[in-house]
């Protein structure tokens, strides 16, 4: 896979965690950074669809740019959602406020699955030339890429939205298992070539996210996912930038993910990291996880957490983990005040870096 876009950011705190190091300071970076949280995104997303927002590389550009400027995070994650590939492909989807994406010809069947296009590099075009316009602005800040699993993304096509019970997904998948892994095998060619056009734009890590694999029991994840997963991360390997893995809810399926190929696994607010570094085994790094609530219950509370998980971050490199990235447990919820983010990641600043 071509790198010639790569840029050297061999000090930077965040890629220097995520790849076994000792970074200067604790790198920090929060899922959903770049949204709803900050004015000036409300401002300028005003009268514009989530989609159409996704499609245009100067607005991918601003509010990717947007938590950057204002909180001083270690990294950028590039402004997007799980679906632009499937809709770039030709798959009617659409996102809806307050609902999510909602697919209009939910896939059903094998026939389904069979009709399904595939997804060409040239209609992500636009989402690459964000990323190239982000080269030019973000300076020695990372710009992490990112795609949804092909679990996830299969929730969505066969609910046909979002879903509490994912009801006939399993039922797909437990009653059909052929037809399961042909669709998963779409899906998971569809999410290489995601992440290989942004690779190829000159992105510094990835991040596949899996948000509703908690839904699944260990053996289901094991048999009906993690080999699709598995070969997404095995194919953008010789790419030779950090593969990040992150699902919600995964609390028991955290040593399956670490498998998957990984080398740093997210770890949602329900798992304390010096019980999750046992659970994923050593010899990768971790992210998390404040939970996002917290950042509303004021400063002494946000203190007293970001200490403790801190601490249980140390603990954690202290068994074999081989770096901490801290993040949120999950993304940032949208009434989160932007000034309690930008303190909140100076007091992670301001914490000793672990030796």
């Amino acid at each position: 896979m071509s790198t010639h876009s790569r840029r050297s950011l061999t000090d930077a705190p965040f890629l220097v965690a995520a790849t076994g190091g000792r970074p200067h300071r604790r790198p920090v970076w929060f899922m959903r950074q770049a949204g709803r949280s900050l004015p000036e995104y409300r401002e300028l997303r005003a009268g514009v669809g989530m989609l159409e927002s996704c499609f245009d590389p100067e607005l991918v550009c601003e509010f990717t740019m947007q938590p950057v400027r204002r909180h001083d995070v270690d990294a950028a994650i590039l402004f997007s959602d799980i679906v632009v590939p499937l809709k770039a492909a030709g798959i009617d989807l659409d996102i809806v406020a307050g609902v999510g994406p909602v697919i209009a010809n939910p896939v059903r069947t094998v026939a389904d699955v069979r009709a399904l296009p595939r997804l060409r590099p040239e209609e992500v075009g636009a989402v690459t030339s964000g990323v190239k316009l982000l080269l030019g602005e973000l300076g020695n800040t990372p710009l992490i890429g990112f795609a949804g699993a092909p679990f996830t993304l299969a929730s969505y096509l066969v609910e046909g939205g979002p879903s509490k019970n994912h009801e006939r997904t399993k039922a797909m998948m437990l009653a059909d298992p052929e037809t399961w892994h042909q669709l998963l095998g779409v899906l998971t060619d569809i999410t290489i070539e995601f992440l290989r056009a942004q690779i190829e734009a000159g992105v510094d890590a990835v991040q596949l996210f899996d948000s509703w694999a908690g839904a699944l029991t260990l053996a289901q994840y094991r048999e009906y996912v993690l080999p699709h997963s598995e070969r997404v991360l095995t194919e953008i390997a010789d790419a030779g930038i950090p593969r990040i893995h992150f699902g919600v809810g995964t609390g028991e399926l955290l040593g399956a993910m670490g498998e998957a190929g990984a080398d740093v696994v997210g770890v949602d607010w329900r798992i304390p990291l010096n019980d999750a570094v046992r659970r994923v085994g050593p010899g990768k790094a971790l992210q998390g996880n404040l939970d996002p609530a917290v950042l509303f219950a004021g400063p002494a509370a946000i203190d007293a957490e970001v200490r403790r998980i801190a601490r249980e971050a140390d603990e954690a490199l202290a068994l074999g983990a081989t770096g901490h990235i801290f993040n949120l447990g999950h993304g940032v919820l949208p009434n989160t005040d932007p000034t309690v983010i930008t303190e909140t990641v100076a007091l992670i600043h301001s914490l000793p870096s672990p030796l």
